[in-house]
């Protein structure tokens, strides 16, 4: 069965929108009648997705922006509420791994990047994001936390502790704009088939093997499954939902 939200009228803005799970969710939002801005820090792969969308006959906006730098951040609303009017749905997606290490080994700069872009990235993001939502009295975050928000693996505690903490993040803003009209939500994607996926495949093939195996499903997740998660996160069809941490990982979560 396939399921469709509508939203016609409405303007969602997706980081890390240039490949994987972000073009997907791009697409899906797209296609749902949305009017979308997709975000990412590859200028190439930026362009040529949003071309493909106008070519499709969607309304987009493609603005690079680094989400670890709160002033390109806030500048990439202001141009999505000046070429939109508003902001209704959000999709904070952008995301980097580090090489893996046992933390008396990870060099303190891959440490402060990974926080830099996927924790104050989403925090700088959120910050400005619901300042204009606020402001119009409604609006859906989902942030992209991931099973390593969730659970503990050897040789990744940087990227699970920005995971861990966005699941945090999630939490404190559901609580504070839930009398606003306004709903936060996170997913936690298991092992995805993306290209930061396909990396790690070539990097780790032995932990890589092992984690799939983990996965009940006994797959791979595709890219629109977490966009299907997130757009009934941002929709009326989820309206009683908010501060959770969605498992999307064919039951790895459930071990």
């Amino acid at each position: 069965m396939s399921v469709t939200y509508s939203f016609e009228g409405q303007v969602a803005l997706v980081t890390g929108a240039a490949m994987g799970m972000g073009l997907a969710t791009a697409k899906a939002f797209a296609e749902a009648g949305a009017a979308v801005v997709l975000s990412d820090t590859n200028a190439d792969a930026l362009k040529s997705a949003t071309e493909g969308l106008k070519a499709a006959g969607h309304r987009v906006l493609g603005v690079r922006c680094d989400v670890a730098n709160e002033a390109e951040v806030a500048s990439m609303i202001e141009r999505t509420v000046e070429t939109f009017g508003r902001l209704d749905a959000a999709f904070n997606n952008a995301g980097i791994q580090i090489p893996p290490a046992d933390i008396v080994d990870v060099p303190s700069e891959d440490y402060e990047r990974v926080m830099a872009v996927n924790l104050r990235g989403v925090w700088n993001c959120m910050k400005h994001e619901l300042r204009q939502m606020q402001a119009q009295g409604s609006g859906a975050i989902v942030n992209c936390s991931s099973i390593g928000g969730l659970k503990g693996l050897e040789f990744l505690a940087a990227y699970h502790g920005t995971k861990h903490g966005v699941i945090g993040l999630t939490k404190c803003a559901a609580l504070e704009n839930a009398a606003r009209g306004i709903r936060v939500n996170a997913v936690c994607p298991g092992t995805i088939d993306t290209p930061m996926v396909a990396a790690m495949v070539t990097e780790r093939p032995e932990a890589m093997a092992e984690i799939i195996k983990k996965q009940p499903i006994g797959r791979l997740g595709r890219p629109e499954e977490v966009a299907s998660a997130v757009l009934w996160l941002c929709s009326d069809a989820s309206s009683f939902v908010l501060g959770v941490a969605l498992s999307v990982d064919g039951g790895f979560a459930a071990h």
